[in-house]
C-alpha cells in the first residue's frame, strides 16, 4: 500500500493500470489498496479515473516539513512568498531536496482567476527542470546575488518556472520558485519576475543567517 502511495505523490496523477504496474502489484490488488488511500482522505479520484494525492496525505506532508527540521526554513521564507505574489501576481513556491526531487513544502499563491496552484506536497525530477537546476547549483557567497534558473513546459505544458537558491551554511538549502502561465511570464514580466526572485531568495538567505533567526 506505501508503494501505491509513493507511486502516487511522485507520479503526480496516475491511472489504475499505471499505478499497478509501477507498484508491482496485480491489478486488483491494486484497485482495492487504491479505494482503501482514497475512501481515507490520502488519495483523490477524477472523472477520468485518474488518482493525485488527497488532503489527508497534504496535510501529513506538510506537518512533517513546517513542523520539523524544516520548520526554520518555512517560517524565514513565507514573508518572502507572500512579497512574491504582491510584486509579480504569480503562485510563489518554497521547495527542498529529497533525493532525486524536488518537494514543494509552502506556498503563496496568485490571486489571480488562472494562476498556478496545487504543488504542495509534491515531488518533481531534478533533472530537467528549473528547480532542479536551482538546487543543485554551486554555492554563493553569503550576501551575493543568486543565479536565476527559468524554463517552460518542463513539468507542465505552458507553465513556466522561475527559480532562485537558498543559501544556508555554506550549501543551497533550498529554493524560491515562481510558476505561471507562460503566456504572462514573457518579455519584460518574465525579467521583472526574475529580479524579483533573486531579490528574495537573497532576502531568505540572510534571514537564515540572522541571529534572530536562528534562534527560532
Amino acid at each position: 500500500m506505501l508503494n501505491l502511495l509513493d507511486t502516487v505523490a511522485s507520479t503526480g496523477t496516475v491511472s489504475l493500470t499505471a499505478a499497478a504496474e509501477q507498484a508491482d502489484l496485480p491489478t486488483s490488488t491494486a484497485l482495492r489498496h487504491l479505494r482503501l488511500l482514497t475512501n481515507r482522505g490520502y488519495l483523490t479520484k477524477d472523472e477520468q479515473g485518474l488518482y493525485s494525492v488527497g488532503p489527508a496525505f497534504v496535510r501529513m506532508a506538510l506537518a512533517s516539513y513546517q513542523r520539523g527540521p524544516y520548520a526554520r526554513l518555512t517560517n524565514a521564507a513565507q514573508p518572502g512568498l507572500e512579497q512574491l505574489v504582491d510584486a509579480t501576481e504569480e503562485s510563489a513556491y518554497l521547495a527542498v531536496r529529497d533525493g532525486a526531487e524536488a518537494v514543494y513544502i509552502s506556498t503563496a499563491e496568485s490571486r489571480r482567476a488562472i494562476r498556478h496552484v496545487g504543488w504542495v506536497g509534491r515531488g518533481v525530477p531534478l533533472e530537467g527542470t528549473a528547480v532542479g537546476l536551482a538546487l543543485l547549483d554551486d554555492p554563493q557567497p553569503l550576501g551575493s546575488r543568486p543565479r536565476v534558473h527559468c524554463n517552460t513546459g518542463a513539468i507542465e505544458p505552458d507553465v513556466t518556472a522561475v527559480v532562485a537558491p537558498v543559501v544556508a551554511t555554506e550549501q543551497v538549502m533550498a529554493a524560491i520558485s515562481l510558476l505561471g502561465p507562460a503566456n504572462r511570464l514573457s518579455g519584460k514580466r518574465l525579467h521583472n519576475a526574475a529580479e524579483a526572485v533573486a531579490d528574495i531568495a537573497l532576502e531568505v538567505s540572510l534571514n537564515l543567517a540572522s541571529p534572530d533567526q536562528s534562534s527560532r
